[in-house]
């Protein structure tokens, strides 16, 4: 079970929570909505200490974000650990409705957290600190809004909980952690907070977009229910890539939180607003250095006659290996939840093949002892460009998505000959998300994740790191 201590909000500007002061400006935001608009649940029963600000006493507040919960994955939580090394962590948050053909991402990056405010480089080329958040919604359209600060940036220690403040409203402190829905309308002007259960926030675009099509402004709260972390529903979940992401190498690390979900709530993207009940939502994040040279990435969970049943994520990317200088490797997975089965094709459990286009053509097969699957995606339209995180220069256009991907997924059983048996899942899509990032491709990229000894060994031993941490939480390291 995790720990949850007095200790676990976490300001990235230091240990404890600070007061900042925003300048105003002449936007004016949608009111925020009644209570009879919110669409939260009541909270929970956990309770946490957290500090509500600089100098004064520590007083108790409900937190909705429980530990004890099947769909919680490890790394969670927060993984900045206080050095000055350079350093990003970024959150994925999306919902799809199937009923207008329409998906939006949120996209939440803090960098460089313990670097001196002000700074601009030093020995490294490490940069300033600095908060983003990035939304790609409906028809492919875009948000940026960012900010040479971390200050009013919190992330919850071992839980899913984050939030930020870019501006907060007239005489009101930022939420230092979790909040009720209507006491966040009434502390921020512009920001956000998300947990496993809620998300809310309200944007704005800061004009500094000449890559794609903007909207000026969005707003949204939304509540969800989990349905897949990353594992057999109801069973031990698992990390994306393995037990030894619990230490700081082969960087960025990467993992799904909720591979599916059912969202109900709002969102007001420029001047349209959907509403939507239990819609297929999906959760992710990254963190280490900087993103992989070059990448790939499918994901879906919206498909022809089901979305509360199948969820696939795939993707794969050349990333640094540690301690060899302008040494790298090429891996990649696809994973399947069907019937609440975990289905996972990873390279040390099997083979992982690739073939991808600079654009236009995703195609993905796979194997284990047991099972195999393959999937083939398209798209014909021009995608939209968005940022990511880039070593020594921060936020920048590096990467291409789209929500109308057209996807194909078949998975059968292997016989005990190791023959392609019984045909378990055929289904297709016309919502699948899908992205290409990283170094110009200039032709088709053929690839086949095989991992080797001694590491494929290595992530085959059956070593938990929570249980272990779970007899010393003090030990326990930021994120896990």
């Amino acid at each position: 079970m995790t720990q949850v201590m007095s200790s676990c909000v976490f300001c990235t500007a230091c240990m404890t929570p600070t007061i900042v002061t925003h300048a105003q400006n002449e936007r004016s935001p949608p009111p925020p909505p009644t209570k009879q608009q919110s669409c939260s649940p009541p909270l929970l029963s956990s309770q946490t200490l957290v500090l509500q600000k600089r100098g004064n006493p520590l007083q108790e507040s409900a937190m909705s974000t429980t530990p004890v919960r099947e769909t919680r994955s490890p790394h969670s939580g927060y993984h900045f650990d206080g050095s000055s090394r350079e350093f990003f962590e970024g959150w994925y948050f999306k919902v799809s409705i199937p009923e207008v053909k329409q998906s939006f991402a949120w996209m939440y990056v803090s960098e460089n957290a313990g670097t001196a405010a002000g700074s601009s480089e030093r020995e490294g080329g490490a940069r300033g600190p600095s908060s983003a958040a990035q939304i790609m919604g409906a028809n492919d359209e875009y948000l940026f809004q960012d900010q040479p600060s971390v200050k009013s940036f919190w992330g919850h220690r071992h839980e899913l909980a984050l939030g930020n403040t870019f501006r907060a409203k007239s005489g009101a402190l930022p939420p230092v952690s979790e909040t009720s829905p209507t006491e966040f309308w009434e502390l921020v002007e512009e920001g956000y907070q998300a947990t496993p259960t809620l998300h809310q926030g309200i944007l704005f675009d800061n004009g500094g977009t000449d890559f794609a099509k903007t909207v000026q402004h969005a707003k949204w709260e939304y509540t969800t229910i989990p349905v897949y972390g990353w594992g057999d529903k109801g069973g031990t979940q698992k990390a994306t890539a393995g037990w030894l992401a619990a230490l700081p190498v082969f960087e960025p690390h990467w993992q799904i939180c909720m591979a599916a979900g059912l969202s109900t709530g709002w969102i007001e993207w420029g001047d349209q607003r959907f509403e939507f009940k239990d819609a297929p939502s999906y959760c992710e994040k990254n963190w280490g250095g900087s993103f992989p040279k070059k990448w790939f990435w499918v994901q879906c969970n919206v498909f022809e006659g089901t979305f509360k049943d199948v969820a696939l994520t795939a993707g794969g990317g050349r990333r640094g290996l540690p301690f060899f200088k302008n040494a790298f490797e090429d891996v990649a997975l696809v994973c399947v939840h069907f019937e609440g089965k975990f289905y996972e094709f990873v390279p040390w459990k099997g083979s992982v093949d690739w073939e991808m286009a600079p654009w236009g053509s995703w195609k993905m097969s796979a194997s284990t002892k047991t099972h195999e699957v393959k999937l083939e995606a398209t798209s014909s339209e021009p995608g939209c460009t968005l940022r990511a995180p880039a070593a020594n220069v921060g936020m920048v256009p590096l990467c291409k998505d789209t929500f109308f991907g057209k996807l194909r997924l078949q998975m059968w059983e292997r016989t005990e000959k190791g023959d392609q048996g019984r045909m378990i899942l055929d289904t297709t899509s016309d919502m699948c998300a899908l992205e290409i990032g990283g170094s110009p491709w200039e032709s088709m990229w053929e690839g086949k994740a095989c991992m080797k000894q001694p590491l494929k060994g290595l992530l085959q031993l059956p070593i938990n790191p929570e249980k272990i941490f779970s007899y010393a939480p003090y030990f326990k390291p930021p994120g896990l």
